[in-house]
């Protein structure tokens, strides 16, 4: 006897049942979504206050000299100490290493600890982990000599370890903030031509871009703050181009720095620019796109020439084969 659907079911649940079950909740879920679609939000509210908050721990960081403490991060008290008892923090690549950590986006005094405690521990921590694995528990059967290259390996590893993550993240920073130039330049050009002076305009810039691209928009707020209290204000721009280290911030630089030393009008000098930043952006598309042939020259070789080569001529081998077998 073939099985039905009925059969399937629980005891005592028909198939009217589950029908009468799945047009309730199709009608449960029609009305959430017309509710949810009626539902009233205030999305420009909440923004407005997450980019008031921000403004005002910016200009908090700046002018009192806050530091910006996480619940989940542990006291650098301790660690503080400990760099302290070393003079670490008095060398001449301290200096070096607070700009590398701020174009990291690292500007706190407490970044600088951090790294210099890591940069101080993780030799001994990386190495005496491998010393515990590799010389005490035996956990692979090594020569004595691969053992202490493996050991002498980890403790290079601990000691520059640090310097490459900075590096990374400045790399990485850097590229975010060259993608979302241009707009904020085409944002930038629209504010001018409106009549809002340089650091209103990249206060403007700096609330639109809060969330597309987080990296820029700090450093356009901070310039903005700079903008308003330092007395020079080459100052902040330069500062903008060292926090930064990149080819499109340092060219926008250049650009506000002459426009303020020969009085050219800012909308125009910002057009020109963010018409050189489109051109630039899409000389780098094609750039790609031209690549993209040779790129998939090595896999069409290596994963489609050789099954295509199996198809092909694989039947005419397997019948020479066999005629030969059965001579």
């Amino acid at each position: 006897m073939t099985p039905t659907l009925e059969d399937y079911l629980p005891p005592g649940v028909t198939i009217d049942d589950v029908i009468t079950m799945m047009a309730g909740g199709s009608a449960f879920l029609a009305v959430v979504a017309v509710w949810h679609a009626f539902l009233r939000r205030e999305i420009g509210g909440r923004r407005l206050r997450e980019l008031a908050t921000r403004r005002q721990a910016l200009r908090h960081d700046y002018l009192h000299g806050a530091r910006k403490r996480s619940s989940i991060l542990t006291s650098t008290g301790s660690m503080r100490q400990i760099v302290d008892r070393f003079n670490l923090l008095r060398t001449s690549k301290s200096e070096a290493m607070q700009r590398k950590l701020a174009q990291a986006g690292w500007r706190s005094s407490d970044a600088l600890v951090r790294f210099l405690f890591a940069k101080l521990s993780l030799p001994f921590v990386f190495g005496g982990i491998s010393l515990f694995l590799f010389q005490i528990m035996h956990l692979y059967h090594l020569p004595t000599t691969t053992r202490l290259a493996v050991i002498m390996g980890s403790v290079l590893v601990g000691a520059f370890l640090p310097d490459v993550l900075v590096k990374n993240t400045i790399i990485k920073r850097a590229d975010k903030i060259r993608k979302g130039l241009p707009d904020a330049l085409d944002l930038m050009v629209i504010c001018a031509e409106a009549g809002l002076s340089l650091d209103a305009s990249l206060k403007r810039v700096s609330e639109e871009f809060g969330r597309s691209c987080p990296e820029l928009a700090d450093e356009l707020a901070i310039t903005s703050l700079e903008l308003g209290f330092l007395p020079d204000r080459r100052q902040a721009l330069v500062n903008l181009a060292n926090r930064t280290q990149s080819k499109g911030i340092r060219g926008l630089v250049n650009n506000l720095l002459q426009s303020d030393k020969y009085g050219t009008p800012l909308a125009q000098s910002l057009r020109v620019l963010a018409a050189e930043f489109r051109e630039e952006r899409m000389m780098r598309a094609e750039e790609k796109a031209a690549r993209l042939p040779a790129l998939m020259t090595v896999p069409m070789i290596v994963f489609i020439l050789p099954p295509l080569f199996i198809v092909l001529i694989g039947p005419a081998i397997l019948r020479v084969i066999d005629a030969l077998s059965h001579m």
